[in-house]
């Protein structure tokens, strides 16, 4: 599999790529405070039925991060079409390139597009002296918490107040 820097023409396809997912699990978050102490730890519960997700982040912001010229790669489908892109935006004071967006059309899913990115990614923050990769994602997305973990990302934090939408998102992090 192929990756590519994303062109201008690239853009309107990542766009008009839906984001949506459906998943068999969930991270659940308990919170328990006692006194001074606050216990906060997250649970993997399997869904009594698969659950559509509708997607968080909003694909307006993509022409902003494509010029400023961050790590936005595609890869693409036999027919030369967009299949799936990563955007993710280095951020030198903190030595790390933080992924906004990473997301593969659904008729593409589970062909390796989000690893080859992921691959892809790694090498260009590498090239740019950033020591760490940062994803953000909702607890509802199982699929992308998996790959976060198949590759070796570990969970660091969470964020009440993040979405829009009142999902709470998960971070998790790579040292490269």
């Amino acid at each position: 599999m192929q990756v590519f820097a994303a062109e201008l023409a690239d853009l309107n396809q990542c766009h008009l790529i839906n984001g949506n997912f459906t998943t068999d699990y969930v991270w659940q978050m308990q919170t328990h405070t006692s006194g001074p102490r606050t216990d906060i730890r997250f649970d993997r519960v399997r869904l009594p039925r698969p659950m559509q997700v509708t997607y968080p982040r909003s694909t307006d912001e993509l022409l902003d991060h494509w010029q400023q010229e961050g790590c936005f790669l595609v890869t693409r489908s036999a027919q030369d079409e967009v299949a799936a892109f990563i955007d993710a935006q280095p951020r030198q004071w903190q030595e790390v390139l933080w992924v906004h967006n990473l997301i593969v059309d659904r008729r593409f899913r589970r062909q390796g597009h989000a690893s080859a990115l992921l691959k892809a990614a790694i090498l260009w923050a590498r090239h740019e002296h950033l020591h760490k990769i940062m994803l953000e994602m909702q607890t509802k997305n199982y699929p992308a918490i998996a790959l976060a973990q198949k590759h070796g990302f570990q969970f660091c934090g969470f964020n009440e107040r993040y979405y829009t939408n009142g999902d709470i998102t998960l971070y998790f992090y790579l040292t490269i």
